[in-house]
């Protein structure tokens, strides 16, 4: 039951399902349970008195004016998996559905509503402001803006306050239509795919494959029983990348590499690998009903190509370091290295595999599943990666003072640009499809609901 929703008691009275059955115990207060009146009762004043003096548990019951018939309307309803069109699946999750017709309000309010996506919203909009708060901390210390050799730094900042933003608008506003559905996670991979070109390891957006179901029940109750069917639908968006061009050629390239021709092409190629990143993963949702394979092959792809890209550094140093101990010098690694490393893996099996809600599918919906962990281990390697390169700058400093910088100010600043504008028109053009498509493909289907008014208030 969510918060602020009217639980019904026996004879038509209602009450505020806000506390718990002790929630306060006075030994000099006596308390008094207020009621409201059924329909048709108002206005008349009714009170009962329990069992609530000298130290008895005491029920709070919160006295209101209105009936329980517009407190419903506070928060939205939330639907079974049976009552929602199939783009809106989600692999192992069978209840705390929003409406797929949701105002924006209603996805607002949503957020402080329990549903299937609340912890997805909350897991990137918090960690947000921690790295806004990073970035500002960083770049308001003496002299660091001043200093060209920390420019790279707050550029590797700025798509670590962006993807994690990006990520929590596309999860609260993804239910008000099929088609706003793909707009946000359209441009949620554009952030991603800027993230990998500027940032680190990361969590997702839309949550798991899709299976086709058996849906059945007695006593107008209804269960979903997933099928293990070869047809998996493949919507669930990619594991971030957990590349960092910009601070990688700037702070963290091997010794052998400097000034070298991989060290100049590896910021452009990086956003060339953006546009390859925001492409196959915009163009995967489109065959994800047909052919869910091939889809989720293509998203997966689309981002473990930019990773395996941006840690060729880091791969190359530990190669070099591998059982030499502490005897590496300047292609010595970060221990922070390795956490964000360990994190990336983590992010890649909760992608690939969906559990633990697969194994039990309904006992994760609301608090649990593998999207919800995917989204703390992309924090958690957001955060790692940060700390790393931080360590690389600082430990590298003097050394690199001796080299002449990879890339200026005006070419990092030029490059992020180019690499922006270019993952905007590719959105801009998959949207258009979006909206050039006729409203009976089966991608854009998510009409009225079967369950229509019976749809299970929580």
């Amino acid at each position: 039951m969510g918060l602020g929703h009217p639980a019904l008691l026996p004879g038509g009275w209602t009450r505020l399902g806000l506390f718990s059955g002790s929630f306060v115990s006075h030994p000099l207060a006596c308390w008094q349970a207020t009621l409201l009146p059924p329909v048709g009762l108002a206005g008349r004043s009714t009170r009962a008195c329990g069992p609530t003096c000298l130290g008895a548990p005491v029920k709070l019951w919160v006295n209101v004016e209105v009936q329980a018939t517009m407190l419903s309307l506070k928060l939205p309803q939330l639907l079974q998996v049976h009552q929602v069109p199939r783009v809106f699946w989600e692999d192992g999750i069978v209840s705390g559905y929003r409406r797929p017709t949701s105002s924006a309000l209603d996805c607002v309010l949503s957020s402080f509503q329990m549903t299937n996506e609340t912890v997805n919203i909350w897991t990137h909009f918090l960690p947000t402001w921690y790295f806004l708060w990073r970035l500002l901390v960083l770049a308001g210390g003496p002299g660091f803006r001043a200093e060209p050799y920390h420019w790279p730094l707050l550029v590797f900042l700025l798509p670590t306050c962006l993807y994690p933003f990006a990520s929590c608008c596309a999860h609260t506003f993804s239910s008000m239509s099929p088609r706003a559905r793909h707009i946000c996670y359209f441009l949620d991979y554009g952030a991603l795919s800027l993230y990998s070109l500027g940032e680190p390891a990361g969590g997702g957006a839309e949550g798991g494959d899709r299976r086709a179901g058996v849906y059945g029940g007695t006593g107008g109750r209804w269960r979903a029983v997933f099928r293990p069917e070869p047809a998996l639908r493949a919507s669930a968006p990619a594991p971030r990348p957990p590349g960092c061009a910009f601070p990688y050629a700037a702070y963290s390239m091997p010794a052998s590499w400097l000034h070298g021709r991989l060290h100049q092409l590896f910021v452009p190629a990086a956003a060339l690998n953006s546009f390859l990143c925001t492409g196959l993963s915009c163009y995967s949702r489109f065959p994800e009903l047909e052919s869910p394979g091939l889809s989720k092959i293509l998203r997966t792809g689309a981002f473990a190509y930019p990773f395996l890209f941006d840690n060729l550094p880091l791969f190359y140093r530990l190669g070099l370091c591998w059982g030499r101990g502490h005897s590496c010098g300047q292609e010595a690694l970060s221990t922070n290295h390795g956490y964000h490393l360990l994190c990336a893996l983590l992010t890649g099996f909760l992608f690939a595999s969906h559990l633990p809600e697969r194994l039990a599918p309904g006992r994760f919906d609301y608090i649990g599943h593998s999207h919800q962990l995917f989204h703390i281990c992309a924090v958690l390697g957001t955060h790692f990666q940060l700390e790393a390169v931080l360590a690389d700058m600082e430990s590298r400093q003097a050394w690199l003072a001796t080299q002449d910088p990879p890339l200026g100010l005006t070419g990092t600043v030029a490059t992020l640009g180019l690499a922006v504008a270019g993952n905007l028109l590719i959105i801009a053009a998959f949207t258009a499809s979006l909206f050039r498509a006729p409203s009976t493909c089966p991608l854009l289907q998510g009409g009225p609901l079967e369950g229509g008014s019976d749809a299970k208030q929580q």
